[in-house]
């Protein structure tokens, strides 16, 4: 009996291909996102004040399943601790300690303590990444163009504090151009075509030199865009053409959505259940 259960729950967490893993996740999606509202709700100064003790109980409610998942999470997992210190398990644990903490603080905590422990509340979106099946070729295709795009970045920063060195001494400083920072200052809100709009030059060759870098930022932005995005694709390709290694057979070249080998029948273990297991 207790084998059973045992395996059911592990089903529940882990094997997200069956039909009770899938009614759970749904179930989990709908938990965490109530509980992000309810945090965004409790925010808002007017219905934090009508609804502080339904909000409360509310997060208390989530704080407590949360508490409860994570617990048999670590439990049935075959290397407990692997999964506490993964990513999932820190960001886990990081969706209920606060609430926990609040219990240990005086009444007359600083607002600004009790503040920064319901920020912390809204790390509980990262829980939504357990839903996510294609979130590793997003982190692979960040790090295989990390090196690139660091280059690109060191050419832009060079770039801003030659146009923020050359406004410094084009503009004046009643104009707002009173330092090199400030001027860098101007010039990242311009080659981002953000444009607060706070500083702006005066002269005609200020207004020459800020529509060079506006031009600048148009070719900047698509940048890092395309990095990514090439990485993220030779990343798919390489996943639909050479998905998973059977490690009973040793052979590959099944789909990418494969639960068993289509040449021994050996069932493959989850990508997610390798890692928090």
């Amino acid at each position: 009996m207790k084998d059973k259960l045992r395996r059911k729950l592990h089903q529940a967490f882990f094997e997200h291909s069956t039909p009770t893993g899938k009614a759970f996740d749904i179930f989990l999606m709908i938990m965490i996102l109530t509980s992000i509202t309810i945090v965004m709700l409790d925010s808002m100064p007017s219905l934090h004040v009508k609804h502080k003790h339904t909000f409360h109980s509310f997060e208390w409610f989530f704080t407590i399943l949360f508490t409860i998942e994570y617990l048999l999470r670590a439990s049935l997992a075959k290397r407990p601790m692997r999964f506490v210190f993964s990513f999932l398990g820190i960001v886990d644990l990081l969706a209920i300690m606060p609430t926990y903490f609040t219990l240990f603080l005086p009444g007359t905590q600083p607002l600004l303590v009790l503040r920064a422990l319901r920020l912390l509340r809204i790390f509980r979106i990262f829980r939504l990444s357990h839903f996510l099946v294609d979130i590793k070729f997003l982190t692979s295709a960040l790090t295989s163009s990390f090196r690139k795009i660091s280059i690109f970045f060191l050419f832009a920063l060079v770039v801003v504090i030659i146009m923020a060195t050359v406004m410094y001494l084009v503009e004046k400083p009643e104009d707002g151009f009173t330092s090199i920072p400030k001027c860098i200052y101007w010039s990242v809100t311009t080659i981002t075509t953000v444009g607060y709009g706070d500083i702006v030059p005066k002269t005609p060759m200020g207004m020459v030199i800020a529509n060079i870098l506006m031009m600048i930022g148009f070719a900047i932005i698509a940048v890092p865009t395309g990095i990514i995005t090439t990485e993220m694709a030779i990343a798919i390709k390489s996943r639909d053409t050479n998905h998973e290694i059977c490690r009973s057979c040793k052979k590959k070249g099944h789909d990418h959505d494969a639960i068993f080998c289509k040449h021994c029948g050996a069932k493959f273990e989850a990508e997610e259940e390798e890692l928090l297991e």
